[in-house]
C-alpha cells in the first residue's frame, strides 16, 4: 500500500513539474522572441526564422525610437507619475480601508455600499472630461494622480486583509496611549505589507501603462507628456507616412528599419522597467500566501 502511494506521488510530482515547465516555456518564449527581434537587424528579420536569439545583433531599432524628441521627458514623467500615484494611492486606500475595518465606525456599512456602487456605475467619458476641465486640472500633473486616487477595489482588498488582524492588538495599543493614527501607522500597516505590495504592483502597472489620460488632458503640453503617449506617437509614425511627428532627419533614419522591428523595441522599452519592480515585491506575495497557514 505504501509503495503504491509513493509511486502515485512520484507520478503526480512528475506531472506537476512537466506542466510547470511547459507553462514557463509558453510564457517566456514570446517575450524572448520579441527581445530577439528588437535586437536583430530589421532587414534580416523580414526573412523570418528568429527564435529567442538575434541572428544579426544591432541596437539600431532602439536608436530609432530614442531619437524621437520628447521620449526622455516622457520617460521622466512616467517614472514620476508611477512613484507619486502608487504612494498616494496606497496611503489613501489603506487609510480608508483601516477606517472601514474598525468595528466602532458606525457608518462603515453606508460607506462600503457607496464605494461598491462606484464599481458598477460610472458617469462616462464626457462627464469626467467636463469635470476635469471645471476643476482646472487640464494641462497639469495632478490629472495623472487625483482622479484615480481612491479605488474601491483596492480599498476592499486591503480591508479584507485588515479584517483578519485581531482587533485586540488595536485595543492593546490604545491602552498603551496610542492614538488612531499611531495604531494605523505602527500596528496595522506593518502587518498589511503583503496586501499593500499587491496593490502597489496594481497601481504601478496602471500608472506606467496609462497614455489615454495624457492624450485627453495633456496632449498639447510637451513638458507633461508620458512615455506611453510618446511611444504611441512613434508607433503611429512608423505605420503611416503622413504623421506630424516625423521630420526630415527621422524619415532618413526610419527608411533603414522596418515597422515591425520598431514595434518590438517599443514593447521591450515599455515592459522591462515594470518587470524590474516585481522581484522587490515577490517576497511579500509569498508571505501573503503563507500568512494564514496552520502552524504545527
Amino acid at each position: 500500500m505504501l509503495n503504491r502511494s509513493s509511486k502515485s506521488d512520484k507520478i503526480f510530482n512528475v506531472a506537476v513539474y512537466v506542466f510547470v515547465i511547459l507553462a514557463t516555456i509558453a510564457t517566456l518564449y514570446p517575450f524572448l522572441n520579441v527581445l530577439a527581434l528588437s535586437l536583430n537587424d530589421s532587414t534580416d528579420s523580414v526573412r523570418g526564422g528568429i527564435t529567442i536569439f538575434p541572428r544579426h545583433f544591432t541596437l539600431k531599432n532602439y536608436d530609432v525610437i530614442f531619437s524621437f524628441s520628447g521620449l526622455i521627458t516622457g520617460f521622466k514623467i512616467s517614472i514620476l507619475r508611477t512613484i507619486v500615484g502608487t504612494v498616494l494611492g496606497l496611503i489613501s486606500a489603506s487609510m480608508l480601508a483601516y477606517t472601514l475595518s474598525r468595528p466602532d465606525f458606525q457608518a462603515r456599512r453606508f460607506v462600503s455600499v457607496y464605494l461598491a456602487l462606484t464599481m458598477y456605475i460610472s458617469g462616462g467619458l464626457i462627464p469626467v472630461y467636463l469635470l476635469i476641465k471645471d476643476l482646472h486640472m487640464m494641462n497639469t500633473f495632478a490629472v495623472y494622480v487625483l482622479p484615480g486616487l481612491v479605488s474601491a477595489f483596492n480599498v476592499f482588498i486591503i480591508r479584507s486583509f485588515m479584517d483578519g488582524i485581531p482587533y485586540a492588538l488595536q485595543e492593546s495599543a490604545k491602552l498603551d496611549g496610542a492614538n488612531d493614527f499611531t495604531i494605523y501607522w505602527r500596528v496595522v500597516l506593518p502587518m498589511t505589507k503583503p496586501a499593500l505590495a499587491t496593490i502597489a504592483l496594481f497601481l504601478a502597472v496602471t500608472q506606467w501603462n496609462s497614455w489615454f489620460d495624457t492624450y485627453l488632458y495633456n496632449g498639447s503640453n510637451e513638458s507633461l507628456t508620458t512615455l506611453q503617449f510618446e511611444l504611441m506617437k512613434v508607433l503611429q509614425s512608423t505605420t503611416s507616412g503622413n504623421g506630424d511627428y516625423r521630420n526630415t532627419n527621422m524619415t532618413q533614419v526610419m527608411s533603414s528599419v522596418s515597422p515591425e522591428s520598431v514595434k518590438m523595441a517599443i514593447t521591450i522599452v515599455v515592459t522591462l522597467p515594470i518587470l524590474l519592480v516585481y522581484p522587490f515585491l515577490q517576497r511579500y506575495f509569498v508571505k501573503g500566501m503563507t500568512l494564514g497557514a496552520v502552524k504545527g
